[in-house]
């Protein structure tokens, strides 16, 4: 299943199953057709759909920008990012955050360049997360390279961190699918079964985030002891 997530609500607005024939990278625009309020807004992704036509469909077909992660699958416009000379631009936004047994903090760098091999590309970014597990002390240090069709006048650095780190919701959808409705250990298999189930779980993350809900499980457990509250929840009485 390939979805689209709304980063502030951390709900599906559209979900679209990955046939065995074919792949990801052939059912983003699919997916996107059915997402009728694009204009204006930023959609980010996995690197894989760092793809050419991908940024023309978003900008020119639905006046939308895009943020895009560019790794190995775009070796000569990942090679143009790293050329630049990072280190004489200042640092332009700085954040920290604990949590899960280890600290991180980000440091981002954006600049306007010319002739980026990307269509629509306004702004190159670079990324250095430094990672530091609380338990070990151990370090980690990782950069990544993005590129904008915003420019600096549309999103300043912070905002580009800010729609970065947002992308990440997706990933804690799939743990409280993973976790809390134990959606790996399923036993089913067969027929439209898989992708059914997996609509009604994010139908129910959806509503109860919608209602307020910040932590999931919690929730889950507050509307299974009362059969009338997931019908309320709903609008159905």
């Amino acid at each position: 299943m390939l979805a689209a997530l709304d980063h502030t609500a951390g709900t599906v607005l559209a979900q679209l199953d990955v046939g065995e024939k074919t792949n990801e990278i052939t059912c983003f625009q699919p997916l996107l057709d059915t997402v009728a309020a694009l204009a204006g807004a930023v959609v980010t992704s996995d690197a894989m759909h760092t793809q050419r036509e991908h940024a023309d469909y978003l900008v020119t077909g639905r006046s939308a920008h895009y943020i895009v992660i560019v790794k190995g699958n775009q070796k000569k416009l990942r090679k143009q990012l790293k050329s630049p000379p990072w280190h004489a631009i200042p640092l332009q936004d700085r954040t920290r955050e604990t949590g899960h047994g280890r600290s991180e903090i980000r440091r981002i760098k954006a600049a306007t360049v010319n002739k980026l091999l990307f269509p629509h590309a306004a702004q190159a970014v670079q990324l250095k997360r430094r990672r530091t597990n609380r338990k070990t002390g151990k370090v980690t240090i990782k950069t990544i390279y993005a590129v904008t069709s915003l420019t600096a006048d549309r999103a300043t650095p912070a905002r580009l961190a800010t729609l970065i780190r947002g992308h990440w919701t997706i990933e804690a959808l799939h743990h409280i699918r993973d976790v809390t409705f134990a959606e790996d250990a399923s036993q089913l298999r067969t027929g439209n079964a898989p992708r059914a189930m997996a609509t009604w779980r994010n139908l129910a993350i959806g509503a109860l985030r919608l209602a307020g809900a910040r932590n999931i499980a919690t929730a889950l457990r507050h509307n299974a002891r009362e059969p009338r509250r997931p019908l309320a929840l709903l609008g159905l009485t």
